[in-house]
């Protein structure tokens, strides 16, 4: 397999776990607007797809900067520019999630703290969602002008 079509294998993979985080950081977003809802399987499978998404990305972005980014400026700036934009919020989406998770599996031992945990466990998990969502849209537009 050459290079170029490993690249795009994993370019299409990745997309393809982006939306399936998306849909994975719904699950908990909706769970844990609930006070006392324990949701520790959710939280943990959702967290830990965005985690390997985003690491998948990172793995072949030095490819893109060096095959992609450079055209995509020159033919499409506001491409370019969407692109930095999903990175910034994919970078979000991440932290988000681990705020989220961490939140939430702490509420075992949070005593008087966890109606704290509770709200700021839902709350990083709505604000996931959103920035995994608005990452994947840009995501699909930039992959659709240009890819490996």
């Amino acid at each position: 397999m050459t290079a170029t079509l490993l690249l795009r294998l994993l370019e299409r993979i990745h997309g393809h776990l982006g939306w399936l985080a998306v849909a994975a950081l719904l699950h908990p977003a909706i769970l844990l607007r609930k006070p006392r809802r324990r949701a520790r399987l959710s939280v943990s499978l959702a967290t830990g797809l965005v985690v390997v998404t985003a690491l998948l990305g990172a793995y072949f972005y030095p490819a893109y900067r060096n095959r992609i980014k450079q055209h995509l400026f020159i033919e499409a700036p506001k491409l370019g520019w969407m692109f930095e934009r999903k990175e910034h919020l994919a970078v979000g989406a991440v932290a988000f999630a681990l705020v989220g998770c961490v939140s939430h599996l702490a509420l075992p031992r949070a005593g008087a703290a966890e109606p704290t945990l509770e709200r700021l466990a839902h709350r990083a998990f709505v604000l996931a969602f959103g920035f995994a969502l608005a990452t994947a849209v840009l995501g699909v537009a930039v992959a659709s002008y240009k890819s490996f």
